[in-house]
């Protein structure tokens, strides 16, 4: 199956205020449909997200590092199927 055509949701926080970051996420996830994902990119580790996921989403997405720091970090989350 070619995804060619498919373009992913990219979330850069490190220009949002701190206060909106969750809420937006939260919200970008929510939309998603069951198997699709966005990518987060952050500053810094966002593992508390991480965290809060497992509290208010337990079982439903998924969390995978793209990309680890020490500068840039990228998170692959996305919607259980």
């Amino acid at each position: 199956m070619c995804s060619c055509n498919v373009t992913e949701t990219i979330i850069d926080v490190r220009q949002i205020m701190p206060r909106m970051r969750h809420p937006l996420i939260f919200n970008t996830f929510d939309q998603l449909a069951p198997g699709e994902a966005f990518l987060l990119v952050n500053d810094h580790d966002p593992r508390p997200l991480f965290y809060q996921f497992n509290v208010q989403r337990p079982g439903e997405f998924g969390w995978d590092y793209q990309e680890e720091g020490p500068d840039l970090w990228r998170v692959r989350i996305s919607r259980a199927a």
